[in-house]
């Protein structure tokens, strides 16, 4: 008797420390929708092969922006899969990036859309399908800090220009030396000597977002800025 009831009493106990410390087996965490979400139904349509760009929250977007003298820190290539816009872009790793999420993780979610003027002409699914095979080899590679122009590593505007001129033979903005930036503001030279120590790489082949986005080749499709 004595044992059937100290049992009893466990199984209680148990009992209720179940109920208060469980939680539902398919609760999931609700979803915040960005802010973004509905006003892109509004966007004119996109393209495969357009590019978006904004000013990135990370610690080396100022940087960027003052040595490039431009707003814009971070870019992608927009490939649709199943009818809906996605990004690829080059972060930590290559990765694909859902077009809203994309847009909410920007600076006060600004953004703008650059094409190519003649992309109906240059841009054929052969050639569209190309730049998606070169853009899936890179997918999962490391993001490259140091701005090497190797394909071991690779960053967000050097994704964009090598896709476009190994998928389609075009050159999307002008390759630059880092020497060519203006490297004399405070925050610019502390990301220097942060990366570099005291070898910093003056004459590396770079491309910047800026470069790309002023490029005499495209025209504007979007700019919330």
């Amino acid at each position: 008797m004595k044992k059937t009831l100290i049992y009893l009493l466990s199984l209680i106990s148990l009992m209720l420390v179940t109920l208060i410390f469980a939680e539902p087996i398919h609760a999931q965490p609700k979803k915040v929708a960005p802010k973004h979400a509905k006003d892109n139904a509004k966007l004119p349509p996109l393209k495969d092969g357009d590019m978006i760009f904004q000013s990135s929250i990370s610690p080396q977007c100022k940087a960027i922006q003052l040595a490039t003298r431009s707003p814009y820190s971070h870019c992608g290539i927009i490939f649709y899969e199943n009818s809906k816009p996605y990004v690829l872009e080059a972060v930590q790793p290559v990765t694909v990036t859902k077009l809203e999420h994309w847009i909410a993780r920007g600076e006060k979610q600004h953004y703008a859309v650059k094409r190519l003027k003649n992309a109906d002409q240059v841009l054929t699914n052969s050639t569209l399908a190309k730049m998606r095979a070169i853009g899936k080899d890179f997918l999962g590679k490391n993001y490259d800090a140091t701005f090497e122009w190797s394909d071991d590593k690779i960053y967000c505007s050097e994704l964009i220009w090598k896709i476009y001129q190994r998928g389609a033979g075009i050159e999307v903005g002008k390759l630059e030396k880092l020497k060519d930036f203006d490297l004399n503001s405070p925050e610019v030279k502390a990301k220097l000597k942060e990366r570099y120590g005291n070898s910093v790489p003056l004459n590396e082949t770079v491309i910047s977002p800026a470069s790309i986005f002023n490029s005499p080749l495209l025209i504007t499709v979007v700019n919330t800025y």
